[in-house]
C-alpha cells in the first residue's frame, strides 16, 4: 500500500510543478505528516524531491527528474477508454483505477502538454442517466464487471414476472442505456440480455470461458435493441396528418415506427394530409403521445380511440370557447 503511495506522489509531482503539502496530503488521502514521511523516504531512496519551506511552500523535483514508472497495466488501459464516462466507473467499481491510468498518462506528457487532461475534462463530459431519474448504481454491478473483465463464468439468479429463476451464464459485455445497465451473456448457445438491477445474487466462478471470436458487443446490442423496440409495438393506430403533424410525428413517437410509417403512406389529398398506419405499443401510450400533436393529427381508428380523441377536443373546446 506505501510502495503505491509513494509511486503516486512521484507521479503527482511530475505532473505539476509543485504541490503543497495539503495537495498531496488531499489527492494521496492521507494526512499532511503522512507527506512529510513520505517525501523524506524518497529523498532518502535516491528521488530528488525538494521542500520549499514558508507559508507558499510546498513540494517540487528537481532538475526536470522523470520516472519511468509511468507504464500502464492492463486493467488501468481498459479503464483509461472510459474515463469519458464517470458515472460508468464508479458504478463499476473502477474509478480508482481510471484515475491511476489519467495520472499516468498525465506524468508521461512533455511538459507543454501537462495541462490537455484538464483541458479536455473542461470542455467534453458525458452523463449518462436520464433525467428526472435518481442514479443508483446496482448492487452487484462491481462483480458482474469483475466476471466481464476476467472472462469467468457465472451463476446467478434473476427476478422475471413469475418469479426467480437461477442462470448459469458466460457474461460477454455490459451495456448502459440511458441510465440503465444491462448485461450481455451467453447461456448455453444463445445470446441474451438481462437487466442488471433485476439480479439478486451472483457467484463469479474461478473457470474462464472461450469468447467466441466473432461475437461483436456494439452490434448485438443494436440488433437487440432494435429487436425490442419492434417487439414492444403490437398495435396499429390509422392517423390523418397535416404537413406539420408528419413533420412533428417522429418527435412524439417511436422515431424508427414513424419514419417508416411516413415513407410506406399515400400521396397526400388536396389539403396536403397523409394518411398512415403507425405501430404503437399501445392505445394508452398512443393517446399520450398523439395528443401532443393536437390538430395536426387526425385518428382513423382503432374507433375507441378515436372516440377517445373526440372527447378529448370536445372537453378543451369547452375550456376556450
Amino acid at each position: 500500500m506505501r510502495a503505491a503511495r509513494l509511486i503516486k506522489l512521484v507521479l503527482l509531482l511530475q505532473s505539476r510543478p509543485s504541490m503543497t503539502g495539503t495537495e498531496l496530503a488531499s489527492r494521496l488521502e492521507v494526512s499532511e505528516r503522512t507527506v512529510a514521511r513520505d517525501v523524506l523516504a524518497l529523498s532518502e531512496a535516491g528521488v530528488p524531491v525538494y521542500a520549499d519551506r514558508g507559508r507558499t511552500g510546498g513540494y517540487r523535483l528537481i532538475g526536470g527528474y522523470r520516472t519511468r514508472l509511468t507504464g500502464l497495466g492492463r486493467t488501468e488501459a481498459e479503464a483509461l477508454f472510459l474515463s469519458g464516462v464517470p458515472s460508468a466507473l464508479r458504478d463499476m467499481g473502477l474509478a480508482d483505477v481510471a484515475s491511476a491510468a489519467r495520472l499516468k498518462v498525465s506524468a508521461a506528457l512533455l511538459p507543454e502538454l501537462s495541462d490537455a487532461p484538464a483541458n479536455a475534462a473542461q470542455r467534453f463530459h458525458l452523463d449518462a442517466p436520464g433525467w428526472w431519474h435518481p442514479h443508483e448504481a446496482p448492487t452487484l454491478l462491481p462483480a458482474i464487471a469483475d466476471a466481464v473483465w476476467d472472462d469467468r463464468r457465472m451463476a446467478a439468479r434473476y427476478r422475471r414476472r413469475e418469479g426467480e429463476v437461477e442462470r448459469h451464464l458466460e457474461p460477454y459485455g455490459l451495456i448502459l442505456k440511458a441510465g440503465v445497465w444491462y448485461l450481455a451473456a451467453r447461456t448455453g448457445d444463445d445470446f441474451r440480455v438481462y437487466r442488471v438491477d433485476r439480479f439478486t445474487a451472483v457467484t463469479v466462478g474461478e473457470d474462464r470461458f472461450r469468447r467466441a471470436a466473432d461475437f461483436d458487443l456494439p452490434a448485438f446490442w443494436e440488433e437487440r435493441a432494435a429487436q425490442f423496440a419492434r417487439s414492444i409495438l403490437r398495435e396499429q393506430v390509422e392517423l390523418r396528418l397535416t404537413p406539420e403533424g408528419a413533420r412533428r410525428l417522429p418527435h412524439v413517437t417511436d422515431r424508427t415506427a414513424a419514419r417508416e410509417a411516413l415513407a410506406a403512406a399515400g400521396e397526400p389529398d388536396a389539403l396536403g394530409r397523409v394518411t398512415l398506419s403507425l405501430p404503437v405499443e399501445s392505445a394508452d401510450v398512443a393517446y399520450a403521445q398523439l395528443l401532443a400533436l393536437g390538430p395536426e393529427a387526425e385518428v382513423l381508428g382503432p374507433p375507441e380511440l378515436r372516440e377517445r380523441f373526440a372527447r378529448a377536443a370536445a372537453r378543451s373546446a369547452d375550456l376556450y370557447r
